[in-house]
């Protein structure tokens, strides 16, 4: 494989800029609400955004200084004044509208009136709440860290959670609905990206398992010229080969028999490829239990 080496400190901040946030995503959004201490109200998404902590619960965003002119952004000028924040989430519904929040708008201007939102009051803090938000957090914060004093520097908020708000329509079984929540992330440039439909999918984390590992798979299946490194991985999250009743299954399965029937002699590709199909249908059994097969018939 062959590299560009890129060193940050011979590329301009908008050039670094660029490349961070391109490679660094999609990142999550914090549409961020604060007042000042007259009582003006802010609205206004950060993309370096995540979850810190979950006890106790903390989100860090950081609102970085401007690079054309190194001047500050009113979320973090109101935080320095009033130490709370909504983190209100967002999601489809709401993108163009948050974006538009993202306006420099003169202080004292309300984003949520420029960008037709809904003010709802916050329970436990000063600052309102995206009403049309799916989920929406409350925050203390405990600690802004500045980064630096250039342009392009960020400050670090510390937030601290002490109230959630969903909406009901998003909440199935006591849990957020991922595939529901329809949400959205920033990627470099303008680019967005939404997490719904093909984009969502599952992976069986090895959390409460071990699985056996890529290094334990066979040689032929290891290199494979089908397979790719994630099929590996999902066989390698197994915790057992495959046992004679279920290699037994597989050798009965339509498929395997025509693929035997056919290319008798030098089946293993056509096999692999069939493993790999399984994989992709969430078969983990079965597909381990076809390569196993092929493995019979490596060269």
């Amino acid at each position: 494989m062959n590299y560009i080496a890129i060193d940050p400190a011979t590329i301009s901040v908008p050039e670094l800029q660029g490349h961070l946030q391109a490679a660094i995503a999609p990142r999550p959004i914090a549409f961020a609400s604060t007042v000042d201490q007259a009582g003006n109200v802010n609205l206004s998404p950060f993309s370096f955004f995540n979850v810190f902590s979950a006890n106790p619960p903390i989100l860090v965003f950081s609102p970085a200084r401007r690079v054309r002119d190194n001047t500050t952004k009113h979320t973090l000028e109101n935080i320095l004044e009033v130490p709370e924040v909504v983190i209100n989430i967002v999601n489809y519904a709401i993108v163009e509208q948050a974006s538009l929040s993202s306006t420099e708008y003169d202080k004292g201007v309300n984003e949520f009136i420029k960008a037709g939102l809904t003010e709802i009051p916050s329970t436990s803090i000063q600052p309102p709440r995206v009403a049309e938000s799916p989920v929406a957090f409350e925050c203390v914060v405990d600690d802004v860290i500045a980064l630096g004093n250039e342009g392009g520097a960020g400050s670090l908020v510390i937030a601290r959670v002490v109230m959630i708000h969903a909406q009901e329509q998003y909440v199935i079984d006591g849990k957020l609905d991922t595939t529901k929540l329809d949400l959205v992330a920033r990627m470099g440039g303008n680019w967005y990206c939404r997490a719904s439909g093909s984009a969502v999918f599952e992976i069986p984390k090895p959390i409460l398992t071990k699985g056996i590992g890529i290094d334990a798979l066979p040689e032929s299946i290891r290199h494979s010229e089908v397979l790719t490194g994630n099929n590996l991985a999902r066989l390698g999250n197994t915790e057992l080969f495959p046992s004679d009743e279920e290699i037994q299954e597989a050798n009965a399965d339509a498929s395997v028999l025509d693929i035997l029937k056919n290319e008798a002699e030098y089946p293993q590709k056509r096999l692999h490829s069939l493993a790999k199909k399984a994989l992709e249908n969430n078969q983990i059994r079965l597909a381990f239990s076809i390569l196993t097969i092929a493995d019979r018939f490596k060269t």
